[in-house]
Protein backbone atom coordinates (compact mmCIF):
# COMPACT_ATOMS: atom_id res chain seq x y z
CA UNK A 1 0.00 0.00 0.00
CA UNK A 2 1.07 3.36 -0.86
CA UNK A 3 2.66 5.35 2.08
CA UNK A 4 2.13 8.87 0.37
CA UNK A 5 -0.93 9.84 2.68
CA UNK A 6 1.55 9.74 5.83
CA UNK A 7 3.55 12.58 4.58
CA UNK A 8 0.60 14.14 5.17
CA UNK A 9 -1.04 12.60 8.11
CA UNK A 10 0.40 15.42 10.68
CA UNK A 11 -0.59 18.44 9.03
CA UNK A 12 1.61 20.43 6.07
CA UNK A 13 4.26 18.67 4.05
CA UNK A 14 7.77 19.16 3.33
CA UNK A 15 8.91 17.11 -0.08
CA UNK A 16 12.21 17.15 -0.74
CA UNK A 17 13.92 16.10 -4.01
CA UNK A 18 17.42 15.23 -4.88
CA UNK A 19 19.08 13.27 -8.11
CA UNK A 20 19.84 9.53 -7.64
CA UNK A 21 23.29 9.18 -8.15
CA UNK A 22 24.52 12.46 -7.42
CA UNK A 23 27.42 12.72 -6.82
CA UNK A 24 27.27 8.97 -6.34
CA UNK A 25 24.74 5.56 -5.35
CA UNK A 26 25.81 5.52 -1.32
CA UNK A 27 25.87 9.31 -0.96
CA UNK A 28 21.86 9.57 -2.47
CA UNK A 29 21.10 6.88 0.23
CA UNK A 30 23.12 8.96 3.03
CA UNK A 31 21.22 11.87 1.86
CA UNK A 32 17.80 10.37 1.62
CA UNK A 33 18.18 9.43 5.16
CA UNK A 34 19.28 12.50 6.71
CA UNK A 35 16.93 14.80 4.63
CA UNK A 36 14.12 12.30 6.80
CA UNK A 37 15.89 13.02 10.10
CA UNK A 38 15.73 16.69 9.25
CA UNK A 39 12.34 16.30 8.86
CA UNK A 40 10.92 15.92 5.32
CA UNK A 41 8.03 13.66 4.98
CA UNK A 42 8.47 12.47 1.31
CA UNK A 43 11.38 12.52 -0.96
CA UNK A 44 11.47 12.39 -4.53
CA UNK A 45 14.21 10.73 -6.46
CA UNK A 46 15.15 11.84 -9.97
CA UNK A 47 15.95 9.03 -12.03
CA UNK A 48 19.24 10.57 -14.40
CA UNK A 49 18.06 10.97 -18.18
CA UNK A 50 20.01 12.50 -20.73
CA UNK A 51 17.11 14.65 -21.71
CA UNK A 52 15.04 16.24 -18.96
CA UNK A 53 13.00 18.82 -20.57
CA UNK A 54 11.33 20.14 -17.48
CA UNK A 55 14.86 20.59 -15.60
CA UNK A 56 16.50 23.85 -15.03
CA UNK A 57 20.33 24.11 -15.29
CA UNK A 58 20.81 23.21 -11.68
CA UNK A 59 18.92 19.60 -12.16
CA UNK A 60 20.51 19.16 -15.59
CA UNK A 61 24.12 19.00 -14.40
CA UNK A 62 23.19 16.73 -11.73
CA UNK A 63 21.82 14.33 -14.28
CA UNK A 64 25.51 14.68 -16.17
CA UNK A 65 27.16 14.57 -13.04
CA UNK A 66 25.23 10.93 -12.23
CA UNK A 67 25.44 9.63 -15.60
CA UNK A 68 29.14 10.16 -16.03
CA UNK A 69 29.02 7.89 -12.81
CA UNK A 70 27.40 5.38 -14.85
CA UNK A 71 24.17 5.59 -12.65
CA UNK A 72 21.37 3.39 -14.21
CA UNK A 73 18.04 2.47 -13.18
CA UNK A 74 18.89 -0.91 -11.81
CA UNK A 75 21.51 1.12 -9.60
CA UNK A 76 18.38 4.10 -8.69
CA UNK A 77 16.37 1.05 -7.46
CA UNK A 78 19.32 -0.38 -5.68
CA UNK A 79 19.33 3.01 -3.85
CA UNK A 80 15.75 2.41 -2.82
CA UNK A 81 16.51 -0.87 -1.17
CA UNK A 82 19.10 0.32 0.63
CA UNK A 83 16.98 3.28 1.95
CA UNK A 84 14.19 0.35 3.03
CA UNK A 85 16.87 -1.43 4.99
CA UNK A 86 16.98 1.64 7.17
CA UNK A 87 13.51 3.67 6.96
CA UNK A 88 9.72 3.52 5.58
CA UNK A 89 9.72 6.93 4.05
CA UNK A 90 7.71 8.01 1.33
CA UNK A 91 9.57 7.73 -1.44
CA UNK A 92 8.68 8.77 -4.97
CA UNK A 93 10.28 8.92 -8.43
CA UNK A 94 10.67 11.84 -10.81
CA UNK A 95 11.71 10.34 -14.01
CA UNK A 96 10.57 10.73 -17.87
CA UNK A 97 8.75 8.41 -19.89
CA UNK A 98 11.53 7.15 -21.96
CA UNK A 99 13.79 5.22 -19.39
CA UNK A 100 10.49 3.65 -17.70
CA UNK A 101 9.85 2.71 -21.37
CA UNK A 102 13.46 0.97 -22.34
CA UNK A 103 13.30 -0.88 -18.70
CA UNK A 104 9.75 -2.35 -19.39
CA UNK A 105 6.43 -1.16 -18.17
CA UNK A 106 5.88 -4.33 -16.12
CA UNK A 107 9.42 -4.74 -15.20
CA UNK A 108 9.63 -1.59 -13.93
CA UNK A 109 6.45 -1.05 -11.77
CA UNK A 110 6.78 -4.85 -10.45
CA UNK A 111 10.31 -3.58 -9.15
CA UNK A 112 8.55 -0.75 -7.41
CA UNK A 113 6.12 -2.59 -5.94
CA UNK A 114 8.77 -4.97 -4.47
CA UNK A 115 11.00 -2.11 -3.07
CA UNK A 116 8.57 0.05 -1.69
CA UNK A 117 8.38 2.71 -4.49
CA UNK A 118 4.73 4.41 -4.10
CA UNK A 119 4.85 6.96 -6.93
CA UNK A 120 5.93 8.33 -10.06
CA UNK A 121 5.98 11.98 -11.41
CA UNK A 122 6.34 11.80 -15.02
CA UNK A 123 6.94 15.19 -16.28
CA UNK A 124 6.81 14.12 -20.16
CA UNK A 125 3.67 12.56 -19.89
CA UNK A 126 0.20 14.39 -20.79
CA UNK A 127 -2.39 13.41 -18.57
CA UNK A 128 -4.15 12.74 -22.11
CA UNK A 129 -1.61 9.63 -22.25
CA UNK A 130 -1.30 8.56 -18.69
CA UNK A 131 -3.85 5.33 -19.83
CA UNK A 132 -0.34 3.94 -21.40
CA UNK A 133 0.79 3.15 -18.10
CA UNK A 134 -2.09 3.30 -15.28
CA UNK A 135 -3.60 0.41 -15.22
CA UNK A 136 0.27 -1.16 -14.61
CA UNK A 137 0.92 0.97 -11.73
CA UNK A 138 -2.06 0.79 -10.06
CA UNK A 139 -1.88 -2.97 -10.63
CA UNK A 140 1.85 -2.54 -8.56
CA UNK A 141 0.42 -0.41 -6.22
CA UNK A 142 2.34 2.84 -7.54
CA UNK A 143 0.29 5.95 -7.71
CA UNK A 144 0.74 8.54 -10.65
CA UNK A 145 1.29 11.43 -9.58
CA UNK A 146 0.02 14.51 -11.75
CA UNK A 147 1.06 17.67 -12.01
CA UNK A 148 -0.84 20.70 -12.53
CA UNK A 149 0.25 23.86 -14.03
CA UNK A 150 -1.62 27.26 -14.42
CA UNK A 151 -3.83 26.34 -16.86
CA UNK A 152 -7.43 26.83 -17.41
CA UNK A 153 -10.13 25.58 -14.47
CA UNK A 154 -11.64 22.91 -16.79
CA UNK A 155 -8.10 21.40 -17.14
CA UNK A 156 -7.38 21.69 -13.49
CA UNK A 157 -10.53 20.08 -12.20
CA UNK A 158 -10.13 17.46 -15.10
CA UNK A 159 -6.56 16.22 -13.78
CA UNK A 160 -7.65 16.58 -10.59
CA UNK A 161 -10.36 14.10 -10.06
CA UNK A 162 -8.49 10.85 -11.28
CA UNK A 163 -5.53 12.28 -9.04
CA UNK A 164 -4.01 9.78 -7.07
CA UNK A 165 -1.40 9.93 -4.12
CA UNK A 166 -1.15 14.10 -4.49
CA UNK A 167 -1.14 16.68 -6.79
CA UNK A 168 1.88 18.22 -7.94
CA UNK A 169 1.21 21.98 -7.97
CA UNK A 170 3.44 23.95 -10.63
CA UNK A 171 4.09 27.13 -9.09
CA UNK A 172 5.70 28.70 -12.24
CA UNK A 173 5.04 28.06 -15.99
CA UNK A 174 8.37 26.87 -17.56
CA UNK A 175 11.22 24.78 -16.24
CA UNK A 176 12.47 23.86 -12.45
CA UNK A 177 15.18 26.26 -10.49
CA UNK A 178 15.31 29.45 -8.02
CA UNK A 179 13.37 31.90 -8.20
CA UNK A 180 13.05 35.18 -6.08
CA UNK A 181 9.01 35.67 -6.43
CA UNK A 182 6.06 33.26 -7.67
CA UNK A 183 3.46 35.02 -8.61
CA UNK A 184 0.93 32.53 -10.19
CA UNK A 185 -2.32 32.85 -8.09
CA UNK A 186 -1.97 29.54 -6.35
CA UNK A 187 -4.98 30.30 -4.06
CA UNK A 188 -7.13 29.78 -6.93
CA UNK A 189 -6.00 26.72 -8.15
CA UNK A 190 -6.08 25.17 -5.31
CA UNK A 191 -9.58 26.72 -4.91
CA UNK A 192 -10.77 24.63 -7.97
CA UNK A 193 -9.23 21.58 -6.99
CA UNK A 194 -11.01 21.48 -3.66
CA UNK A 195 -14.36 21.41 -5.57
CA UNK A 196 -13.33 18.39 -7.06
CA UNK A 197 -11.39 15.86 -4.77
CA UNK A 198 -9.80 16.40 -1.12
CA UNK A 199 -6.45 14.70 -2.62
CA UNK A 200 -3.56 16.49 -1.01
CA UNK A 201 -2.12 19.34 -3.26
CA UNK A 202 1.56 20.34 -2.51
CA UNK A 203 3.58 23.44 -4.44
CA UNK A 204 7.05 22.78 -6.00
CA UNK A 205 9.27 24.68 -9.08
CA UNK A 206 10.75 27.61 -7.86
CA UNK A 207 10.81 27.33 -3.88
CA UNK A 208 14.25 27.99 -2.28
CA UNK A 209 13.59 30.04 0.93
CA UNK A 210 11.39 29.16 4.29
CA UNK A 211 9.52 32.32 3.58
CA UNK A 212 8.38 31.13 0.45
CA UNK A 213 8.10 27.88 2.01
CA UNK A 214 5.92 29.12 4.40
CA UNK A 215 3.94 30.69 1.78
CA UNK A 216 2.83 28.00 -0.41
CA UNK A 217 1.83 25.68 2.84
CA UNK A 218 -0.56 28.27 3.79
CA UNK A 219 -2.67 27.71 0.94
CA UNK A 220 -1.68 24.28 -0.03
CA UNK A 221 -0.85 20.83 2.07
CA UNK A 222 2.98 21.17 1.50
CA UNK A 223 6.24 22.32 -0.33
CA UNK A 224 8.03 20.89 -2.89
CA UNK A 225 12.12 21.88 -2.96
CA UNK A 226 14.28 20.47 -5.56
CA UNK A 227 17.00 22.43 -6.96
CA UNK A 228 18.15 24.14 -3.99
CA UNK A 229 19.00 21.03 -2.23
CA UNK A 230 20.41 19.73 -5.53
CA UNK A 231 22.66 23.07 -5.30
CA UNK A 232 23.73 22.08 -1.80
CA UNK A 233 25.03 18.62 -3.31
CA UNK A 234 26.55 20.31 -5.77
CA UNK A 235 28.58 22.60 -3.75
CA UNK A 236 29.74 20.12 -1.19
CA UNK A 237 29.82 16.42 -2.98
CA UNK A 238 30.45 13.81 -0.69
CA UNK A 239 29.89 16.08 2.44
CA UNK A 240 26.89 17.51 2.45
CA UNK A 241 25.34 15.47 5.16
CA UNK A 242 25.22 18.94 7.49
CA UNK A 243 24.11 21.92 5.12
CA UNK A 244 21.21 19.49 3.88
CA UNK A 245 19.87 18.88 7.17
CA UNK A 246 20.40 22.76 8.56
CA UNK A 247 18.39 23.29 4.84
CA UNK A 248 15.53 20.54 5.64
CA UNK A 249 15.31 21.80 9.23
CA UNK A 250 14.74 25.71 8.16
CA UNK A 251 12.44 24.44 5.34
CA UNK A 252 10.24 21.83 7.33
CA UNK A 253 9.60 23.87 9.98
CA UNK A 254 8.13 27.24 7.96
CA UNK A 255 6.15 24.75 6.68
CA UNK A 256 5.34 23.52 10.18
CA UNK A 257 4.18 26.97 11.35
CA UNK A 258 1.76 27.44 7.98
CA UNK A 259 -0.15 24.46 9.36
CA UNK A 260 -0.43 26.01 12.63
Amino acid sequence: MSKIKNAFSNGKAFIAFLTAGDPFLKKTVDYILTMEEAGADLVEIGIPFSDPTAEGVVIQDANIRALKEGMTTDDVFEIVRRVREKSQIPLVFLTYLNPVFHYGYENFFQKCEELGVDGIIIPDMPYEEKGEIADIAERHGTDIISMIAPTSKQRIQMIAKEAKGFLYVVSSMGVTGVRSNIETDIPSIISSIREVTDIPAAVGFGISTPEQAGQMAEVSDGAIVGSAIVKLIEKYGNKAEEPIAGYVKSMKEAVKKAGR
